[in-house]
This record gives structure tokens, sequence and C-alpha cells, in this order.
């Protein structure tokens, strides 16, 4: 299971970052937001994983 989260987390960033890069290119400040959200939703996953290993 943890595999699957930090895959999903990756995706997640990976999808972010290509968002992000879109909009910047085109101008569109929403699609830019968004991507950068989506890389912050897959930055806390990644910590909650590496958070529950610790324990």
């Amino acid at each position: 299971m943890a595999k699957d989260q930090k895959a999903k987390a990756k995706k997640e960033q990976a999808k972010g970052k290509a968002k992000e890069a879109v909009g910047r290119a085109v101008g569109n400040e929403r699609l830019t937001t968004k991507g950068r959200a989506e890389q912050m939703k897959g930055d806390a996953r990644q910590a909650k994983e590496k958070d529950i290993f610790k324990h």
C-alpha cells in the first residue's frame, strides 16, 4: 500500500508541474495556480507517507 501511495504522490507532483508549466506558457494564471495546488497535494501525501514510517 505504501508503494501505491508514493506512486500516487509522485504522479500528482508531476501532473501539477506540467499544469503549472502550461499555465505559464499560455499566460493562464488559473491553470498555473491549479498546478501549484496539485504539486502541494502530492507533497503533502508524500510527507504523510514519510511520517507513517517514522512511527
